[in-house]
């Protein structure tokens, strides 16, 4: 009788995958590391797979950092160069995740992989929002300009009214005192 491995479900949530997504030439994306870390697989590991596959990631599902990105985000992140990466990092872009599930065929990899995708969909969700309220802001902002210079404008009206002085007024008729 054969025993079956049991895989318990595993749930990491959105927003600490979210803290893993990065935007880098204009992509949101996530590097190599922390995909293999999510996997539970080793970053050669991942690396490998993909590379025995690497016709199923063009440029915009994957692309590997230069040398002034990856020294730029090693100052970012305040890491050392002793140990660590050795080599320049992948980085997988919204699409590239996706064709991860196609390469690396474990039941964790499966799930990581929904977890990640809901990720990357919660993010874009609260940047469509944050966008339609940098919207609303700036329509208020024009209002208020609108507004502000209507206020001005009747402003120097009333300070006008105010600052002139009123002329006395002349008597009618003749002037017999001189």
């Amino acid at each position: 009788m054969k025993k079956e491995k049991s895989i318990t479900k595993v749930e990491i949530p959105t927003e600490r995958i979210a803290h893993l997504i990065f935007l880098i030439r204009g992509k949101k994306v996530m590097f190599d590391r922390d995909l293999a870390g999510l996997y539970n697989v080793g970053t050669r590991d991942l690396n490998k797979a993909v590379r025995r596959n690497i016709e199923r990631f063009p440029a915009d599902f994957m692309f590997q950092l230069s040398k002034p990105e990856f020294e730029n985000l090693m100052f970012q992140f305040g890491t050392s160069r002793w140990g660590g990466t050795r080599k320049l990092p992948y980085v997988f872009t919204e699409h590239g995740v996706t064709m991860l599930s196609s390469v690396l065929k474990s039941k964790r990899a499966i799930e990581m992989n929904i977890s990640v995708i809901r990720s990357f969909i919660k993010l874009r969700e609260m940047l469509s929002t944050n966008k339609e309220l940098a919207q609303r802001m700036d329509e208020l902002e024009r209002e208020q300009k609108y507004q502000g210079n209507r206020l001005e404008s009747v402003y120097a009206i009333v300070k006008q009214l105010i600052e002139t002085p009123i002329k006395s007024v002349s008597k009618i008729g003749f002037n017999v005192d001189k």
